[in-house]
C-alpha cells in the first residue's frame, strides 16, 4: 500500500512540475504548480455531456481505465518491500493491466463514431503495440540477470555495483522514461498542447469526453506517470538503506522524473508521424543491448 499512497500525493504535483519547468524555460511566469489539479478537481465538480450516438462502452471507459492504474500500482514494490500481490511473473499482470486499461480508452474514442478519434486511436494502438516489446525485453534481462520472476525480487537483487550492470541501469532507466512518455502521449510522439486533429493522438481521443469522465482520464495520466517513476526508483535505490531515506529518495526521484520531462518537452521537437514508429521500435533494439549485456554478464559468472 505505501507504493499505492506515495503514487497518489507523487501524482498531485506530477503535472505542475512539468508545467513549471516548461513555463521557466520558455520565460513566461505560467500557472501555479496545482494548477492541473484545480483544473480536474473543477472537472469533478461537472457533469459529462454524452453523445447519443455512443454505448456503454464509452461510459465505463473511463474508470475502467483508471482502475487498472490503481491496480497496477498494488502491484508494484516499494525499494525493499513486496508489493501487496506478490507473485512469480507479476510484471506480466502489470504489463496487461495496462494494456487493459489501453484498450478500453482506444475503444470508447471508436465508439464515439468520429472519424478523428478513430485516427488518434489507431495511432495509440500502433504505438503501445510498439512499446511493448521494449518493456517484456527489459523486464526479461532483468529477471534473467537475477535469476528472479518477480518484480520484487528482480528489483531487491539487482545491484548497479559493476560496470556492466550500472550499464544495463542506465539502459533501464531510458527506456522506462521513453515508454513513460510514450504511454501518456507526450513529446516526441504527441504534443498535449496541440490543437489539430490530423496530428493529434491522445487530445483527439478526448474530444467527446467531459466533465467526472475526463477528469477520470486526467487522474490516470498523473498515476500512469507516478506507476513508471516507482519503477524507476526501484531500480536506482538500494535496498539497504533505511525506510525514511527510500522515501526520501523516491520522492526525489520522481521529481526529478517530471523535470526530465519538462525539459525534453521544451527543447524537442514533435517528431513527424511517419517517423513515430521508427523511434519506438529502436527502444526494443536498445533493450536487446541490455540482454545481450546481460548473456554476456552470465557467461563470464559460469566460467
Amino acid at each position: 500500500m505505501i507504493v499505492l499512497i506515495l503514487a497518489i500525493f507523487t501524482a498531485l504535483f506530477f503535472p505542475g512540475i512539468i508545467v513549471r519547468v516548461k513555463s521557466i524555460l520558455s520565460g513566461r511566469k505560467g500557472p501555479g504548480l496545482m494548477q492541473p489539479w484545480k483544473n480536474i478537481l473543477l472537472l469533478f465538480r461537472k457533469g459529462s455531456v454524452i453523445s447519443k450516438t455512443t454505448s456503454f462502452i464509452f461510459r465505463i471507459a473511463p474508470v475502467i481505465y483508471l482502475s487498472t492504474i490503481l491496480v497496477s500500482l498494488l502491484l508494484l514494490p516499494f525499494p525493499g518491500l513486496p508489493s501487496l500481490f506478490d507473485f512469480t511473473a507479476d510484471f506480466i499482470l502489470l504489463a496487461y493491466l495496462l494494456a487493459l486499461g489501453k484498450f478500453f480508452f482506444i475503444i470508447g474514442a471508436m465508439d464515439t463514431g468520429s472519424s478523428f478519434e478513430g485516427m488518434g486511436a489507431n495511432r495509440e494502438a500502433l504505438y503501445s503495440l510498439l512499446a511493448e516489446p521494449a518493456f517484456f525485453i527489459l523486464f526479461g534481462t532483468l529477471a534473467l540477470l537475477t535469476g528472479h520472476l518477480s518484480m520484487h525480487s528482480i528489483f531487491n537483487y539487482f545491484q548497479m555495483s559493476g560496470y556492466d550492470s550500472v550499464i544495463i541501469g542506465i539502459i533501464a532507466v531510458y527506456i522506462l522514461i521513453q515508454i513513460g512518455m510514450i504511454e501518456n502521449s507526450r513529446m516526441p510522439v504527441d504534443d498535449p498542447k496541440t490543437h489539430l486533429e490530423l496530428t493529434m493522438i491522445h487530445e483527439v481521443m478526448v474530444l467527446d469526453h467531459s466533465g467526472f469522465d475526463l477528469a477520470l482520464i486526467q487522474t490516470g495520466t498523473a498515476l500512469k506517470f507516478a506507476l513508471y517513476g516507482t519503477l524507476i526508483a526501484n531500480i536506482l535505490i538500494p535496498v539497504s538503506w533505511e525506510i525514511p531515506g527510500r522515501i526520501a529518495v523516491y520522492l526525489l526521484i520522481q521529481v526529478i522524473f517530471a523535470t526530465i520531462i519538462g525539459i525534453l518537452e521544451s527543447f524537442r521537437a514533435r517528431k513527424k508521424l511517419m517517423k513515430n514508429p521508427q523511434f519506438i521500435a529502436t527502444l526494443s533494439s536498445i533493450a536487446l543491448v541490455a540482454f545481450i549485456i546481460s548473456l554476456l554478464m552470465i557467461s563470464k559468472l559460469i566460467q
